[in-house]
């Protein structure tokens, strides 16, 4: 969800050829599946589609291609520092953090709340693209 959410930013905004956003998961289960029903629904539902999109895993090379990682929760950070062999340049953070109220993004995994998931990822998505806008001005 996060991935197209930022994407919708960044394109609203007009800096799309100033990004290169990806995402990619940090465990094996789900990897070429298509985004899961009820999040493509909370995307539509805000006019963003994910279409053609599939799980892909995470690889060390991930590390150098890309200036973040961001992971949902802290096990997401574990995984990915782990997969990318640590965090040398301090590129993994956790989307929460960006906002005024660090931790997890709600997961609808376990309570089935996709308004919730949505509106952390919205914010997070928001103050994250604030954060790097701010970065390239200063």
């Amino acid at each position: 969800m996060a991935e197209f959410v930022m994407k919708d930013l960044v394109k609203k905004a007009g800096l799309e050829d100033q990004f290169q956003i990806a995402s990619a998961a940090t465990s094996t289960e789900e990897i070429g599946c298509p985004v899961c029903l009820p999040a493509r629904q909370k995307l539509a539902e805000h006019g963003i589609s994910c279409a053609g999109k599939t799980a892909r895993q995470l690889t060390r090379a991930d590390y150098a291609g890309y200036d973040l990682l961001i992971g949902m929760d802290w096990a997401n950070i574990r995984n990915i520092t782990r997969i990318c062999g640590g965090d040398p340049e301090g590129k993994i953070k956790l989307l929460m953090e960006f906002t005024d109220h660090p931790g997890d993004v709600a997961d609808p995994w376990y309570t089935g709340d996709f308004d919730a998931t949505w509106r952390d990822v919205l914010e997070g998505c928001q103050k994250l693209l604030k954060y790097i806008s701010n970065l390239s001005k200063g």
